[in-house]
């Protein structure tokens, strides 16, 4: 995964942009299909069982209520420039909202998604796995 987004960056002939220009919501879009690419493979990767089970155990640990547990419990754990990203995220007016979740916890998802789409795209891979296995870690016993 070190060589990951270099590889694709140079296979594509992608620009070097500005992390810091990116909205908090397209830093949310990355960040979302990050986390749960992560998700799933920590699901398949822990034994083979029916889809429809990894299914429901993905949806709980990537739905907005958990999102939110997981930043509050991440939250002092946080360094500044970090706090700052999951702060724009959290503050951004996003046009939808999730279909089950209250503004509160959709607003801190999608800080959370932000910051781990900031994360993935600076090429900070352990931070970013240290941070969700340390928000995760109590759901992935059950």
């Amino acid at each position: 995964m070190e060589e990951g987004l270099k590889y694709l960056t140079d296979l594509f002939a992608l620009p070097k942009q500005d992390l810091r220009t990116y909205s908090p919501l397209t830093l949310a879009y990355i960040g979302d299909g990050a986390y749960e690419i992560i998700v799933r493979t920590l699901l398949v990767k822990q034994g083979n069982c029916p889809v429809n089970r990894l299914h429901k155990k993905a949806s709980q640990l990537v739905k907005a209520g958990t999102q939110s547990a997981i930043i509050q419990k991440l939250e002092p754990m946080l360094t500044e420039e970090e706090y700052r990203i999951y702060k724009r995220g959290r503050n951004a007016h996003s046009p939808t909202m999730a279909k089950h979740a209250s503004m509160t916890d959709y607003r801190r998802a999608t800080g959370f998604e932000a910051l781990i789409g900031y994360l993935y795209l600076k090429e900070e891979w352990k931070r970013m796995l240290q941070l969700i296995r340390e928000g995760i870690s109590d759901q992935l016993k059950n």
